[in-house]
């Protein structure tokens, strides 16, 4: 099989907070092939977002990865410099962020933004980046194309604001999109309709996809592979007809379950009880212990990540687990 386009491993993310460290992700490893679909999900706090400024190179100060690698087509993106990684942002990957509105500069028409991003990582004239910006705005249906290049992005609906930002990540034809919670301001209706043409254009462009969210919805329409992640840590992956027909990990299955419509006896929605844990001062041993249905004695020693199942999957639980 080759080598994975992504390749994260062994990722420790940290934050000094005064009084402690605060470790966003906790040695954690992550892969995305060519070509596929990788979905990351988790709650807020989760470390999700770390990862994936991480994977981008885009994590500023004070957080810092402290161990592992993030190899990229062959490359460990941590040890280039700013230089080096300016080289592959917006052409080679490229990210779509959770709030369209503070990315977009407000001062200048989003035709010039797209066009902008193409003279920056291509050799051709102002006058073609235009063309081309237009016609990705078409194609994300931003029409017509020239007459929404000239707006500016207070002109622009929550919706076209997201569908300008993802024109700008995919004009360059990147390799790797990562999308991090790109749809979560917008009505259910808009975000459908966004994530249809997105599927379409990177399946068009063969562009590979991270994407990053709370929303197991969202996941299970676009993505063929899963990982989950809490408090810091990765408890489960594999192919997502797996994950949500059969999921393994206690975690896994109350997301599941707090993302549909069931209802307890008073008829109120499934909520999973308690918090994260405070990563600052993680506890020993299985991080979601404490909020566990099936909590056992042996969760006081942290399980390891091992295959579950015949399809790939993995699980950190001692469920399925020899003591």
């Amino acid at each position: 099989m080759n080598a994975p386009l992504l390749n994260i491993s062994g990722l420790r993310v940290q934050y000094p907070t005064g009084d402690a460290t605060l470790t966003a992700v906790d040695g954690v490893d992550l892969q995305v092939r060519e070509g596929q679909r990788v979905g990351l999900v988790g709650e807020s706090g989760s470390g999700k977002s770390t990862l994936a400024f991480v994977a981008a190179r885009l994590l500023r100060s004070p957080g810092r990865a402290t161990e592992g690698r993030v190899d990229f087509e062959g490359r460990d993106l941590l040890s280039l410099d700013e230089a080096g990684c300016n080289e592959i942002r917006g052409s080679r990957i490229a990210m779509v962020y959770q709030d369209p509105f503070t990315f977009l500069n407000p001062l200048i028409r989003v035709g010039n933004q797209v066009s902008e991003t193409l003279q920056t990582h291509s050799r051709c004239s102002r006058s073609q980046a235009r063309t081309q910006a237009v016609m990705m705005l078409e194609r994300l249906g931003l029409r017509p194309g020239a007459v929404m290049a000239r707006k500016h992005p207070h002109q622009l609906s929550g919706g076209q604001r997201q569908r300008v930002v993802i024109a700008m990540a995919l004009i360059g034809r990147p390799r790797l999109l990562i999308a991090d919670e790109p749809t979560t301001a917008l009505d259910v209706t808009v975000q459908a309709q966004i994530l249809r043409v997105l599927s379409g254009i990177i399946a068009e462009l063969g562009t590979s996809l991270l994407l990053i969210s709370h929303d197991l919805s969202v996941i299970r329409l676009m993505c063929e592979f899963i990982y989950v992640m809490y408090a810091g840590k990765m408890v489960e992956f594999g192919p997502a007809a797996e994950l949500f027909t059969a999921p393994r990990h206690p975690y896994t299955q109350a997301l599941l379950r707090a993302s549909g419509h069931d209802v307890d006896a008073n008829r109120r929605f499934f909520t999973i009880p308690g918090a994260p844990p405070d990563l600052r001062r993680p506890p020993e041993g299985c991080r979601f212990a404490h909020r566990c249905p099936h909590r056992m004695k042996i969760c006081a020693r942290s399980p390891a990540l091992l295959p579950v199942g015949h399809a790939g999957s993995h699980a950190a639980c001692w469920l399925h687990q020899p003591p």
